[in-house]
């Protein structure tokens, strides 16, 4: 096991920034009550997959 078990470089920007999206998503949509905010919210969490994708590539080294 790696030393470093949580993402750093590539794929923690990509989970920060699907993070933030997400929550920035999440909270218009209950503030406006309007649906196109839901695609958002989507994207961010789409973001986060590919960070933790990334990520889990990295410490396995892409071989399954």
């Amino acid at each position: 096991m790696s030393a470093h078990n949580s993402p750093h470089g590539w794929p923690l920007l990509l989970v920060m920034a699907g993070a933030l999206a997400s929550m920035a998503g999440t909270t218009a949509l209950f503030v406006t009550h309007e649906d196109a905010w839901s695609y958002l919210v989507a994207a961010g969490c789409f973001l986060q997959f590919l960070g933790w994708t990334r990520h889990g590539r990295r410490q396995t080294g892409g071989a399954r």
